[in-house]
C-alpha cells in the first residue's frame, strides 16, 4: 500500500496537463526564461521521482510583508510559506530528505559570481512531476511565493533525477520489514527449540 501511494504510475506528463500547467504559471507572470524553463522541465518528464536541490542564503533585513509587523525575520517569512508547503508535499507523498546549515565558505566556485555565503542546504523528494506542478499551481502558492523570495537574499533550487538513491523510503521499509520478519522467525523457532 505504502508503494502505490509513495509511486506515480502514471507515467509521464500528457500535453494536456502540461499545458495547463502553464497556462497556471503564465497568469502569475513569471518571466520568460523561467518559463521556457520550466516548460522544457515538463516536456522532459521521465514519469519518475526527482530530488530539488535548494542552496539557500537568508536574508539579514528582510523587507516588510503583509501581515507581519517590523520586527518580522527571514526565519518568520519562511515559515508563512512553508506552512502551505509541508501539507501540500506530504499528501503528494513528496518531503524533505536532508537539512543541512551552511559553513559560510564555497571551497570550489567556478564560473559563479556571489555563489560563496550559503546558510542552508535542502533536498526534497518529488514523486513525479505531476506532483510538483500540482504543489506550484495550487491557488493558496501565488501569495505564499513572494514571503519565500522576500526570506532569502538569494537562492537556487534546481531538480535532479536520481542515479543512486539508497534513502528511498521504500527501500528502506523493504530492509526493516525484511528485518522486523528475521527476528520474528529467529523469536518464534527459537522458542519453539
Amino acid at each position: 500500500m505504502f508503494t502505490f501511494w509513495y509511486t506515480d504510475f502514471g507515467g509521464p506528463l500528457t500535453d494536456a496537463e502540461i499545458a495547463q500547467a502553464l497556462i497556471a504559471l503564465e497568469r502569475r507572470g513569471m518571466d520568460a526564461d523561467r518559463f521556457a524553463q520550466f516548460e522544457k522541465f515538463l516536456r522532459e518528464d521521465t514519469g519518475g521521482q526527482f530530488l530539488m536541490v535548494n542552496n539557500i542564503d537568508m536574508s539579514e533585513n528582510p523587507p516588510l510583508m503583509p501581515g507581519f509587523g517590523e520586527d518580522a525575520t527571514a526565519e518568520d517569512y519562511n515559515n508563512h510559506y512553508m506552512e502551505h508547503m509541508y501539507p501540500q508535499l506530504l499528501h503528494r507523498a513528496c518531503h524533505p530528505i536532508f537539512f543541512g546549515s551552511g559553513l559560510g565558505v564555497g571551497i570550489d566556485i567556478t564560473g559563479i559570481e556571489g555563489a560563496s555565503g550559503w546558510d542552508r542546504a535542502a533536498l526534497f523528494r518529488y514523486k513525479s512531476r505531476r506532483a510538483f506542478v500540482e504543489v506550484v499551481t495550487h491557488p493558496d502558492m501565488g501569495d505564499r511565493h513572494a514571503y519565500k523570495h522576500a526570506a532569502m537574499a538569494k537562492t537556487i533550487a534546481y531538480p535532479v533525477e536520481p542515479g543512486l538513491y539508497v534513502s528511498d523510503l521504500r527501500l528502506l521499509l523493504f530492509l526493516v520489514l525484511g528485518l522486523l520478519t528475521a527476528l520474528l522467525d529467529i523469536i518464534w523457532f527459537g522458542h519453539r527449540r
